[in-house]
């Protein structure tokens, strides 16, 4: 495969289906047939330093030698956006592939795969904007905003949600300067940034996934949240924009200031962490020629390497005729 038409990998899916071990057992693949590849991170949370217990983040020494993109590359008080993800993420991708490596995108944060997978274009901001509406969010809670939301653009309501704030905010800002739904989801038809692009996606029965993200919530207590959270406090955790909100980081925080017991604690990361799962199969769902994987499959990397193998010039591809869900 000539460094022209080297494709962009994509190891999408629900979280705890193990993604970033199939990431390094390709790439350990990869290079046993005298082929380089490059991870590039595509899990919002990831982005940030010393968030690794809760978002299952791997260290450099268990990269295998494989050299990883966007990881630790905020602090916790920075505000992590799809808008300036996306031209950082491309960089890395266009310097793996100019080196003649292929590039491996890992990460369950739909719209950030997304950003980068398909030919997505952001509207910008207006400072007065967002935060005349970050104000009347503070002040009313997210309730009306929704309503609002619903009213204009009822698919970005739908898709967002009534909690999530932060993305109701911005997509009545996207609204309010375009005149337009806010566009978050995927087109119709989206077209590729890069050709090929190979998207593999990971999954697990329903009751399997659900035990599996139980038992990773518990353990991620066992091994230490609540210090890493302690530790992330004189940092500014508290007053991070997005940080303080992830998923196990909030629930975390609130056992500390004593406003939940270890158990409720717990209990609501548990069920938090579901419902995202279930979000996350719904996006990526949607993407055309998706080749959708066993996480057990004891011949996983095999079938990856088959779908590079197969991998096309035209749009994002799949591998062979049982592609899609």
């Amino acid at each position: 495969m000539t460094a022209d038409g080297l494709p962009l990998v994509a190891i999408v899916g629900p979280t705890g289906t193990g993604k970033t071990d199939l990431s390094l057992a390709l790439a350990a693949a990869l290079r046993e047939t005298g082929q380089g590849a490059e991870v590039v991170n595509a899990d919002a949370m990831q982005l940030y330093r010393g968030m690794d217990i809760g978002t299952a983040k791997i260290g450099p020494d268990e990269w295998r030698g494989v050299p990883h993109h966007l990881f630790d590359v905020l602090d916790v008080t920075e505000e992590a956006t799809v808008a300036r993800y996306q031209p950082e993420a491309r960089t890395a991708i266009r310097g793996i592939l100019s080196r003649g490596a292929i590039p491996i995108l890992v990460g369950g944060s739909g719209l950030y795969v997304s950003s980068v997978v398909f030919d997505f274009r952001f509207p910008g901001t207006d400072p007065e904007l967002r935060a005349r509406l970050e104000r009347e969010l503070e002040e009313q809670g997210p309730g009306m905003l929704f309503r609002r939301l619903a009213e204009i653009d009822p698919d970005a309501a739908r898709r967002i949600g009534s909690t999530n704030g932060r993305r109701i905010v911005r997509a009545l800002e996207v609204a309010e300067l375009t005149g337009e739904p806010v566009s978050g989801s995927l087109p119709g038809e989206p077209e590729p940034w890069h050709r090929p692009t190979v998207v593999l996606g990971l999954d697990a029965p329903r009751s399997e996934l659900v035990a599996r993200l139980d038992e990773r919530v518990e353990r991620m207590w066992r091994d230490g949240l609540l210090d890493e959270v302690q530790a992330l406090i004189p940092r500014g955790l508290e007053s991070g924009v997005t940080a303080s909100r992830a998923i196990g980081y909030a629930q975390a925080l609130g056992e500390l200031r004593g406003d939940l017991s270890r158990g409720e604690a717990i209990a609501s990361t548990q069920q938090l962490t579901r419902r995202y799962a279930r979000r996350q199969v719904s996006w990526f769902k949607r993407y055309p020629g998706i080749r959708w994987l066993s996480y057990d499959d004891p011949a996983l990397v095999d079938t990856a390497l088959t779908a590079l193998r197969l991998a096309g010039t035209g749009p994002v591809t799949g591998a062979g005729p049982d592609s899609g869900r």
